[in-house]
């Protein structure tokens, strides 16, 4: 498909660069029903009904933007992208054309080596820490890595918490699962209340969720595969439940990877998957998502999961009424 029909109008002014407190004071578009309906989050128990399922992403945003120095004395600007193991990080660093094979980098209490250089842009690096002492490292000398239509990117203490959900358990992720940030312990309490059970799964976000679409048809477009899991419990919960609710289309794309290949099993692995109008969804009934970017990978997944018309419409909607974007905006409720 060709890739400006997921273009749409927005004014700059609507993209959220703080998220709103409580969290789940956050609006809510119900684009579920026939007619658009504006609610809050806080609203969402009674729009769902008992013997629902939630199934939230238990991901952990690291710090994973690191800022240090070459060993020229010139700085050096890396983003975390995917753990490789035995100590090497496929990063994303700037200056590129300065780096070279072999150079060193020193950040605060950490230090790395070019181990390797792709013509994307992309590097690996070889640090001296692994585990929980690498963890460790980056969380002093780390910042958060805001999407750069947040403040240019730049991050504050604040951050630290605003950009976390309340289900992170699991450090990996270079983005946060942004629908997941919505949702408060009181929310929670009268979700169960009403029968609304909760289930997880963990996609640790890469930073390919940052990265523009930059052909003209979606078929030229490559994704970064992500890790993720889906443990058996949540297997038995889905089989349990009226219908499947994704908090956000990283819950989303996990549970259809497994589901393309068969009934919904336990499963660990990476997944690229590239969801566009004409999947066959099997596993997910109604998704709860933030308002995305025009031409971006993630409007073409909701466009394909409630129709590229309906979508069109519904954030047509959303911009006369002054819902807030992105990743600290408000959200909307869609069903397949």
């Amino acid at each position: 498909m060709r890739v400006d029909l997921f273009d749409f109008e927005l004014p700059e002014r609507l993209i959220a660069q703080r998220p709103v407190s409580p969290r789940d004071s956050a609006r809510l578009l119900d684009v579920s029903g026939g007619a658009l309906q504006d609610w809050t989050v806080r609203d969402l128990p009674g729009l769902l009904e008992e013997g629902d399922l939630l199934v939230f992403n238990d991901t952990k945003v690291i710090p994973a933007r690191l800022i240090g120095t070459r060993a020229s004395g010139g700085k050096a600007e890396v983003l975390l992208i995917r753990d490789l193991g035995d100590s090497r990080w496929l990063c994303f660093a700037r200056p590129t054309k300065k780096m070279h094979v072999g150079d060193t980098l020193a950040f605060k209490g950490l230090a790395a080596t070019v181990a390797e250089k792709h013509e994307d842009g992309s590097v690996v690096l070889a640090f001296d820490k692994s585990g929980a002492a690498f963890l460790a490292a980056i969380e002093s000398a780390g910042a958060v890595p805001l999407p750069p239509y947040i403040r240019g990117g730049t991050a504050d203490a604040r951050d630290r918490d605003d950009y976390q959900t309340l289900f992170a358990k699991r450090d990996g992720s270079v983005a946060a699962p942004t629908a997941g940030l919505h949702f408060t312990p009181d929310l929670m309490q009268r979700l169960d209340a009403m029968g609304i059970a909760t289930a997880g799964v963990t996609l640790h976000v890469g930073a390919g969720t940052f990265q523009p679409v930059r052909v003209d048809d979606t078929e030229a477009h490559t994704m970064h595969a992500e890790w993720g899991e889906v443990p058996q419990a949540t297997v038995d919960a889905i089989a349990r439940a009226k219908r499947v609710v994704s908090i956000g289309t990283t819950s989303l794309r996990l549970l259809e990877s497994v589901a393309r290949e068969g009934p919904m099993r336990a499963w660990t692995g990476e997944t690229d998957i590239f969801i566009t109008p004409g999947f066959q969804f099997r596993a997910v009934d109604l998704l709860i998502t933030n308002f995305h970017l025009p031409k971006s990978t993630l409007f073409m997944l909701v466009s394909a999961f409630a129709g590229l018309d309906r979508m069109k419409a519904a954030y047509a909607h959303a911009v006369r009424e002054q819902y807030r974007f992105y990743s600290y905006g408000d959200c909307c409720l869609l069903r397949r």
